[in-house]
């Protein structure tokens, strides 16, 4: 195959992966998008001001109804510890509304499987529990303490003492579903950067990185049964290669289902998917939050959890006989892209939910202003970087369309 043929190739592979997980994205940022609208967060903090268990399991629930991309999560995370909330429940917050994240489901199910659904579920839960004890194991106490105090002297305590309207009163309301097709646009907004880019690399990766490189890369590769100094090693590189892409989990599944299909393991596989948090853009706005001291702490905590949680799945899976296995190749046949199979259909249909959406957010006489901040605006170097990185995937890709006709 020559550089053309592999060229059409790459390009044709990250857009049938985007056609294929498309009505995943759509349906699972409309649901994302009206739990955040209607289950409201004003008092959230009052219930997690320490780390016992109810604290933290109440963090968890309220990260897994406030699903949404790293950066959103880390700005209300901060948001949410400023205001009293416990260290703890704070990071058990962050962690479930990057992990335990509905429409990740959808997408992990569509490239991966049900293993690595039940896997991303299971797996966060233990990646918060795994923090909790290696915090109270280390017990950073003044640290976390004089930090808190230090965001509510530059930021201030003030609340806004306005009524919030019941969930009821909402979902029966146009303004409310207004809110929910502002909030839709807004998820495609901060992710649109993240999906482009991941899934161009992820066919590149596809198309032009021999087998041999995974193998070279993640010890045991293709193994049936690879040692525990193998799997540890996986669960290692994982969050490494993770952190070289800098791109969000959202962006991170096909190149994930390119990783297991060249024979990387399972606890490799969700080591790379959990490690969203650990990438340098996420440890540079903890940094400018928190200070250094203590993000290279949650940093470490997180790669700590981050690799008991994989190993223990891994062993937990097999022990229970559900260990996903390896085939050939994920990728899709050229002969079965884009065909008029459920997945056009779908596409189809949640097409024209979006066009309502948009109807609703674009159409209205609506003119409130919102202003939302997810990461601060000294991220914007990064956005910047991402975005131009966008704009290149394009045309590569346009340009692979082109050279497909080509070589046809």
């Amino acid at each position: 195959m020559n550089f053309w043929q592999r060229y059409s190739e790459a390009a044709l592979t990250s857009l049938s992966f985007f056609w294929t997980a498309l009505w995943a994205f759509v349906l699972g940022y409309i649901v994302s998008s009206a739990i955040q609208v209607f289950v409201t967060r004003e008092r959230m903090q009052r219930s997690m001001g320490k780390a016992g268990g109810g604290s933290v399991f109440l963090g968890t629930f309220f990260g897994f109804i406030s699903s949404s991309c790293s950066f959103a999560a880390l700005a209300t995370t901060k948001a949410l510890f400023k205001k009293g909330a416990g260290f703890i429940p704070s990071l058990a917050f962050l962690l479930a509304s990057t992990n335990l994240v509905i429409e990740l489901g959808f997408v992990i199910a569509i490239f991966l499987g049900w293993q690595f659904v039940v896997g991303e579920y299971i797996g966060g839960i233990l990646l918060i529990l795994f923090t909790w004890l290696i915090v109270s194991l280390t017990r950073p106490k003044k640290l976390i303490k004089n930090t808190q105090r230090n965001l509510q002297k530059q930021e201030g305590t003030n609340e806004n003492g306005k009524d919030v309207p019941d969930w009821k009163e909402k979902i029966s309301s146009l303004k409310g579903w207004k809110q929910v097709a502002r909030k839709y646009f807004m998820e495609w907004k901060m992710v649109w950067k993240d999906v482009t880019f991941g899934f161009t690399v992820a066919g590149v990766i596809a198309a032009f990185v021999p087998n041999s490189f995974f193998q070279f890369l993640f010890t045991g590769t293709g193994s049936e049964n690879p040692s525990f100094l193998a799997i540890l090693e996986n669960t290692i590189v994982g969050p490494v290669a993770a952190f070289f892409t800098f791109i969000g989990s959202m962006g991170n599944i096909p190149l994930a289902s390119v990783l297991y299909s060249n024979g990387v393991s399972f606890a490799g596989v969700m080591a790379f998917i959990f490690s969203d948090l650990v990438v340098f853009p996420v440890i540079r706005i903890n940094a400018k939050y928190y200070g250094w001291k203590l993000a290279l702490y949650i940093l470490a905590v997180f790669l700590g959890a981050l690799v008991a949680t994989a190993i223990v799945m891994h062993y937990g899976f097999a022990a229970a006989g559900i260990l996903p296995q390896h085939t050939a190749s994920n990728t899709t046949e050229q002969s079965q892209r884009f065909a008029i199979d459920y997945t056009f259909w779908l596409n189809l249909a949640f097409l024209a939910i979006t066009g309502v959406l948009a109807w609703l957010r674009f159409g209205g006489s609506d003119k409130e202003k919102h202003h939302h901040h997810h990461g601060g605006g000294k991220q914007s170097i990064i956005e910047r970087v991402l975005f131009y990185l966008a704009i290149l995937s394009y045309i590569w890709l346009a340009g692979g369309v082109v050279a497909s006709f080509l070589v046809n």
